[in-house]
């Protein structure tokens, strides 16, 4: 066969190739069209075409894995807030008890110009700019209180039997992901244990952008001055893949520290710890991880595991062992968020975990014999709420209850009365205590004793939304 024959074969085959995929996605997209016309031509009510749009990307992501979704505008923004740790507003979390109520605030942030105004917590956003709010959903309301750094709000709050009026001037908030175990009297964390100074602790709250700088700080200012050093991603859900790597990377001098492999278990790239750490290697280090620990949190705890740099404490993780990529759509108005890879610990052993496993399948990250610790839920409800009184200060001395989505029935129930008015965070970390016993077995400090009943199914009161 002539040369030139074999060339025009081989060029006819790419073209019929290319054709054969246009028109299957044409296809494709020719039934979407055709169904969207119908539905407007024939339904009994008016249809929004964009509305049924959403719906078909929402539908096509939910038959994907359970991480897989489409973000549509609104949660677009506010997911970008997140991974950036920074909004523009006034600086409150609040929620909605009810669908048909007001919105509440839970708390004003440190330093926030809604703390510096004088909104309280159980405050409720009647008015925002004049326009009556009280009926909205809590969305609305938050995308109303935010705007551009500088400008202002009115607000009309209802507190108790009256109505405040206040002019807030919006700020950037700045979202910390990286706290320690109490704040001094100028309201700076301060990272050590208040039981033990000897003893550093950092929690981290979340992967984002900031949180390596946010770490690195804390870690150059405590310059190696202490005995033992605890990390604490319990409920940390993760977030940035690289910011996992060059978090384990400040505790590890080599090492595979994780690596990622695509469709059909392709090794698509591997981490590498490199030089030099920012703990000195000799001082014993411990991570605390629970159910709600995911994805980067797994990474960073399997790879000091994995290499014995860290003894590991707490409750088996979540087992979310996936890697999403952000693909913006609508000139990043939107984006989907899709499953790309899958990742693995140094070892090379699996952290996800698939929709058939069960508890004996290999899946997430396990405590070290010893320290697998599940806290009973009344003392963890109440640790939760000191944690959040550390956090924002605002919180001590509030009716918590009123702010639970724990009925006082099931608080009842579950032993919370057996608590310690008095109780501390080292009598009822549980956990905690027992991963720095573990670390200096010359540390010991009696720790309440364990409510007998366990009732409760329900831990976590709810900070929903930044404003």
């Amino acid at each position: 066969m002539l040369p030139r024959n074999l060339t025009i074969i081989c060029i006819t085959l790419v073209v019929s190739t290319a054709c054969h995929v246009l028109q299957q996605r044409t296809h494709t997209a020719l039934l979407v069209g055709e169904a969207l016309e119908m539905i407007d031509r024939y339904y009994v009510e008016p249809v929004d075409d964009r509305q049924l749009i959403l719906s078909a990307l929402a539908g096509m992501t939910a038959t994907l894995d359970q991480h897989s979704e489409f973000i549509p505008p609104v949660e677009y923004r506010a997911f970008q807030d997140t991974i950036q740790q920074e909004f523009a507003g006034i600086g409150i979390y609040v929620d909605q008890p009810s669908t048909d109520g007001p919105v509440r605030v839970i708390t004003p942030l440190v330093g926030s110009p809604a703390l510096a105004a004088g909104v309280l917590p159980g405050d409720e956003i009647i008015e925002v700019d004049g326009e009556v709010v009280a009926t909205l959903d809590i969305r609305e309301v938050s995308e109303r209180l935010r705007g551009p750094v500088g400008t202002t709000v009115d607000l009309t709050l209802r507190r108790g039997d009256e109505e405040v009026k206040t002019t807030i001037v919006r700020d950037r908030i700045q979202m910390e992901s990286v706290i320690g175990d109490h704040r001094d009297e100028n309201n700076n964390w301060v990272y050590r244990l208040d039981e033990n100074p000897r003893v550093a602790y950092v929690r981290m709250t979340s992967f984002g952008d900031k949180t390596v700088s946010e770490l690195e700080s804390v870690l150059r200012n405590l310059n190696n001055d202490f005995d033992a050093f605890v990390l604490d991603l319990r409920g940390n859900g993760g977030g940035l893949l690289n910011a996992a790597v060059e978090v384990a990377d400040m505790f590890l001098n080599s090492g595979k520290i994780v690596s990622t492999k695509t469709r059909g278990g392709r090794l698509e790239e591997e981490a590498v710890a490199t030089q030099g750490t920012l703990v000195n290697t000799n001082i014993p280090m411990a991570i605390l991880i629970d159910h709600d620990s995911a994805s980067a949190s797994e990474i960073v705890t399997a790879a000091l595991q994995d290499h014995g740099r860290a003894i590991v404490g707490g409750t088996r993780s979540f087992g979310k062992g996936t890697v999403q990529n952000i693909l913006p759509l609508e000139y990043g108005r939107s984006a989907l968020r899709l499953t790309v890879a899958k990742y693995f610990r140094p070892s090379d052993q699996n952290i996800h975990r698939g929709k058939d496993d069960d508890e004996d399948d290999i899946w997430g990250v396990t405590p070290d014999e010893g320290l697998a610790i599940e806290m009973d839920l009344p003392s963890l409800r109440r640790l939760m709420t000191l944690w959040q009184e550390a956090s924002y200060p605002s919180l001590k001395g509030i009716d918590r209850t009123a702010f639970s989505s724990i009925t006082t029935e099931a608080s009842e129930a579950g032993g919370q009365d057996d608590i310690p008015e008095d109780a501390t965070v080292w009598m009822l970390d549980k956990p905690l205590a027992a991963v720095v016993q573990r670390m200096l077995p010359e540390y010991r400090v009696e720790q309440s004793s364990e409510p007998e009943d366990d009732q409760d199914t329900e831990t976590n009161e709810d900070l929903n939304k930044a404003a």
